[in-house]
């Protein structure tokens, strides 16, 4: 189910944007290019972007401006990736964060 808001009361319609093909946790998605990595997982109803260190409980978006590090994932083999701010590209590779990121805690 696409959770997308095609219209809205105050920005209006959607627009017709570049749609290209991305990978998370294994699975091919398509996103809008350009879009924030986290809009585009939310558009897929994906809501957890990482798991603790000591804890594993799961995070997801909290501030969506960058400021705090509840959305990093592992993007392109780099861990802590803020997805809030990092627009999408064709082909990324997108990966859950467990703990500090591959090769420090990584399930």
């Amino acid at each position: 189910m696409c959770m997308r808001i095609k219209e809205h009361v105050i920005l209006g319609q959607e627009e017709a944007t570049k749609m290209v093909e991305i990978t998370v946790d294994g699975k091919k998605l398509m996103a809008k290019e350009g879009e924030p990595i986290l809009a585009a997982l939310l558009a897929e109803n994906i809501i957890i972007n990482r798991y603790t260190v000591k804890r594993k409980e799961p995070r997801g978006l909290f501030c969506g401006i960058g400021q705090c590090t509840d959305c990093a994932m592992v993007v392109n083999g780099k861990p802590n990736v803020r997805t809030c701010i990092t627009p999408v590209e064709q082909g990324m590779v997108i990966k859950t964060q467990y703990g500090v990121g591959e090769g420090g805690g990584e399930k």
